[in-house]
């Protein structure tokens, strides 16, 4: 498993140059009840509409949402939809937009009619103009983008067939970062994969690669071995099937083929979900992930971005929740601050709920905790763990202590089941911390008297008890520290 906050962390610092074709995606969203008396088409009652950036563009927010950053670079005409486009760029966070205008033909917009009710598209209308670019723009587009190459960390290359990545442009840009020694993806539209050659990865979905290759690509198998012939038509390192509900699978130049099942996902809207897959793949390879990690994060973000409506971004934080372990995820939830304590206390206490409290060091954790930590979460609903922060462990422990940082113990802690959170203090004692939970149950271990006890006399003015438990012989974190360093036993 891949260290993906070191990952998320690497991919705020990296840039792509994403360049293709943009597009306003516009939906319509309404209740389709009766059909029209005038022919036998439905009605649709609107409710309401959404405008996004699309196609390219949407790829360009993808990787922005996702922390890195982007320079794009697309066509527009010169109308009110090209307008809302450049004014919709401006306003996104981590992307530096050039855009290239060509007032003899019209910004591609799409409007979707969708059943609010069923999540149906119903009807697409399209203006577009798909035809490639006059010799006069293809030469703007490419004097536009070539001087980026440089500043970005991979290319990606987002073709939709519109008109903006000619042959011409594409085999600029592809040598220039070739030269430079930067990986190009391309989410390909011609069937021709020549046309794409010395690119890096290409992206096409099922029934494209099948067309392409003339192939089946119906298992892993056939899709591998038809892929052979393409990666070398294309002079790319890899290929990369999207497969919709059979997941995805990637074919490298050197090595085995790696095949991903889908996400188990209710699919509530597709459009734009190859536009996640092409953004995450360039991130991540920006990053310098492997194939297996580029592709794992790719399938993840797929399953995000189908479960939303309309032409859909996904940021690290959600797909951080698709690709970590929930049990980790949980666990990571249960270690709050002061303020989050609050607002927790505040809900159990509405709930009536029976709180309990104990607290430590817990450096090394051994079976003397886990007992301890079992019996306390049995005589109460919600366990609250105070923990000795770093500085507190020194000056109670002494110096070498503790072993292991707040943040490791905090997370061994949060990991188990009997405990419900972890908030760490920097006193030496967690006097104010008791003051504010008020536990029902304070808990220690039975090397305490009633008396030794800190917050004891707290808890029993509210009403609460103190309850001692059994040590377990044998365990203790100084002995086995001792032990580990070569001391005593």
């Amino acid at each position: 498993m891949f260290d993906f906050d070191a990952l998320t962390d690497a991919i705020a610092r990296k840039t792509v140059l994403c360049v293709g074709d943009l597009m306003l995606d516009e939906f319509v969203y309404g209740e389709v009840s009766r059909v029209s008396p005038e022919a036998p088409a439905p009605v649709i009652a609107v409710q309401r509409s959404e405008t996004n950036i699309g196609g390219a563009g949407n790829v360009a927010r993808n990787v922005a949402s996702l922390g890195g950053r982007c320079i794009f670079v697309g066509l527009v005409g010169d109308d009110d939809a090209g307008a809302q486009l450049k004014a919709a760029l401006a306003k996104e966070a981590g992307i530096e937009s050039v855009l290239v205008c060509d007032s003899t033909r019209p910004t591609t917009r799409k409007v979707r009619f969708v059943s609010e009710h069923f999540s149906t598209h119903m009807l697409r209308a399209d203006w577009e103009l798909a035809r490639p670019a006059a010799t006069e723009t293809e030469q703007k587009l490419i004097d536009a983008i070539l001087p980026l190459v440089p500043r970005a960390d991979i290319v990606l290359l987002s073709d939709y067939a519109k008109g903006t990545l000619t042959a011409r442009v594409i085999r600029n840009v592809i040598d220039a970062a070739r030269k430079l020694g930067k990986a190009v993806i391309v989410d390909p539209k011609s069937l021709n994969f020549a046309v794409y050659r010395g690119a890096t990865l290409l992206t096409p979905n099922r029934k494209e690669f099948a067309e392409a290759t003339r192939s089946l690509a119906d298992s892993t198998e056939s899709i591998a071995s038809a892929a052979q012939d393409a990666i070398q038509l294309a002079d790319c390192e890899a290929i990369l099937v999207t497969q919709s509900e059979h997941g995805m699978t990637l074919v490298p130049r050197q090595g085995e083929a790696i095949h991903v099942p889908a996400h188990p996902v209710k699919v509530r809207d597709v459009s734009g979900a190859g536009d996640t897959v092409a953004a995450v793949l360039a991130a991540v390879l920006a990053a310098e992930a492997d194939w297996e990690t580029a592709l794992r994060m790719a399938n993840a973000a797929a399953a995000v971005a189908v479960g939303k409506k309309g032409t859909a971004s996904v940021t690290s934080a959600e797909l951080r929740r698709k690709i970590l372990p929930h049990a980790f995820l949980a666990a990571e939830e249960k270690i709050v601050s002061d303020g989050e304590l609050d607002a927790r206390l505040l809900e159990w206490r509405r709930q009536g709920l029976r709180i309990g409290f104990t607290n430590g060091c817990f450096d090394i954790l051994h079976p003397g905790h886990v007992k301890l930590l079992t019996a306390a979460r049995a005589a109460c609903d919600r366990l609250i763990v105070g923990l000795n922060s770093d500085a507190s462990v020194k000056r109670l422990k002494g110096e070498g202590r503790p072993v292991q940082n707040e943040r490791a113990r905090a997370e061994v802690l949060a990991a188990l089941e009997a405990v419900d959170l972890v908030v760490i203090f920097e006193e030496d004692t967690p006097i104010r911390l008791i003051s504010a939970i008020r536990p029902s149950v304070l808990v220690k271990g039975g090397d305490y008297t009633r008396e030794q006890v800190v917050g004891h006399e707290i808890v029993e003015a509210h009403g609460g008890e103190v309850l001692l438990i059994d040590v377990l012989p044998g365990f203790s974190t100084t002995s086995l520290v001792d032990r580990a360093r070569g001391g005593k036993a």
